[in-house]
């Protein structure tokens, strides 16, 4: 969750599972049966561009090779979303003088992006290349990655100034010896704007990643393998949030100009990671992903619109849905084939009870957990009195390792006990129920704050 976060780390597989929902009662209560067949004009090729179909290259055209791609990207956008972007909110704070309400908005901007974008990739990639809206998805990464990157570049050296040694709770309080400034219309306030474009490529890109990307596993693998390769994906997902908390973690202990400068002025002091006016090099991370999203885009551009074999997998796969008619709806109007047919597919969407209830679950726990991500680390920072770096790498030992054996265990066992969709809905149940009972614990637990002086401490010593 990503991310935010987009958070893909805490989102919902649903998307793949979506041809398996059950769509409500039938009139008579019985499951209707039927096996799906491709649509005309079903297209398998060889990997490659045009007639240039290298035979190095076939060994990859397979689910398999698939995977590796998806898994990759799938990292690397963890990396940036849901890792470098939590770990560096309050190092842009403190350099781009922001608050939090306006680093909260730099987050979500990603959701923002997401939330309007998903509903019309998924309705018109769906009938799509997919791998080609996956390379579409890489270069809109790559590039949201570079954009986030660019205020650091335009904005000049970082000036940290004297030693901070009185504390300043209005403009124009005067204070033995000193006087308090409050600065206001910061010129760094306009690179928000930066951060927020930056964010909302970033969610261009990762909505393909997790409509259509984990779409086409599922068209591409029998039945019971889609849940494995589909929880290796998004395990892979959040092995990125890891190596971005620790990677940014290790680049926050870097100042942020490479080099500290030396001061000739008396006034100024040299700073340490242990000074408060130290800032790490947060872009570092952000443009090192550039580069490596972007060669991504070659092996998502090869692949063909279905792999050899998709078309037997679809003959074979039988529909669980209930027949509340739906099927014969779209079927009969062939719903789907323009944009005059969005409104159509979306009412039938939205009268589906149980995805509808699965997205309110999905929402809600998102709710919590991005929001979780995000501020961990702040958190930490603040509460604890740890530098920047010390709080991300515990924040990723917090957030990511029991995120990630979610994600295997739980295809593991979907996949070797081929549970159809009723049980795969009870399984959920189950190990949400288990979650909100044990995120009851925060409601509890109180930390007091450090000792203050002149606020919950004397002076005194």
């Amino acid at each position: 969750g990503g991310g935010g976060i987009e958070n893909p780390a805490f989102e919902s597989p649903s998307s793949a599972l979506g041809r398996r929902y059950y769509e409500g009662p039938t009139r008579g209560g019985a499951v209707t049966p039927a096996p799906s067949a491709p649509c005309p004009g079903f297209e398998e090729g060889p990997c490659g561009w045009g007639p240039c179909t290298p035979k190095a290259l076939q060994f990859c055209n397979n689910p398999q090779g698939y995977l590796v791609a998806y898994s990759l990207l799938a990292v690397f956008q963890g990396i940036v979303v849901n890792g470098l972007i939590n770990i560096s909110i309050s190092t842009i704070e403190k350099r781009y003088e922001l608050n939090s309400s306006l680093t909260g908005l730099i987050s979500s901007s990603y959701d923002i992006a997401f939330c309007i974008l998903s509903l019309f990739v998924s309705y018109f990639g769906e009938r799509g290349h997919k791998p080609r809206w996956l390379a579409f998805s890489a270069f809109m990464l790559g590039l949201g990655s570079l954009v986030f990157s660019m205020p650091h570049f335009s904005s000049g050296k970082y000036q940290y100034g004297g030693k901070l040694e009185d504390t300043c709770q209005a403009a124009g309080t005067t204070f033995p010896n000193a006087t308090c400034h409050v600065r206001k219309g910061s010129p760094l306030h306009k690179y928000l704007y930066v951060f927020i474009l930056g964010q909302l490529m970033l969610g261009v890109g990762g909505t393909p990643l997790y409509t259509l990307g984990t779409a086409f596993i599922d068209d591409s693998v029998p039945k019971h393998m889609s849940s494995l390769y589909i929880g290796i994906g998004y395990s892979m997902s959040l092995l990125g949030p890891a190596i971005g908390y620790v990677l940014g973690g290790q680049l926050l202990k870097v100042y942020i100009d490479i080099q500290i400068p030396e001061r000739q002025d008396t006034t100024y002091t040299k700073v340490d990671q242990d000074d408060p006016r130290w800032l790490g090099a947060w872009w570092i991370g952000f443009v090192a992903s550039f580069f490596a999203i972007w060669l991504l885009i070659i092996p998502f551009s090869c692949f063909p619109r279905h792999l050899p074999g998709t078309a037997k997998i679809q003959a074979e796969k039988i529909s669980e849905t209930h027949d509340d008619g739906s099927q014969v709806l779209v079927q009969t109007n062939n719903i789907g084939q323009s944009i005059k047919d969005f409104p159509m597919a979306l009412m039938i969407l939205l009268r589906n009870p149980v995805l509808m209830s699965l997205v309110i679950a999905s929402s809600s726990e998102a709710l919590v957990a991005t929001g979780f991500a995000t501020f961990l680390p702040k958190f930490i920072e603040n509460q604890f009195g740890k530098s920047s770096s010390s709080a991300a790498t515990l924040g990723g030992l917090v957030l990511i390792p029991a995120a990630a054996l979610g994600q295997v265990i739980s295809g593991v066992l979907v996949s070797k006990l081929k549970m159809n969709c009723k049980s795969i809905i009870k399984f959920m149940i189950s190990t949400c129920s288990v979650a909100l009972i044990l995120n009851s614990v925060f409601l509890f637990a109180k930390c007091g704050n450090e000792p203050f002086a002149g606020v919950s401490e004397t002076y005194n010593g």
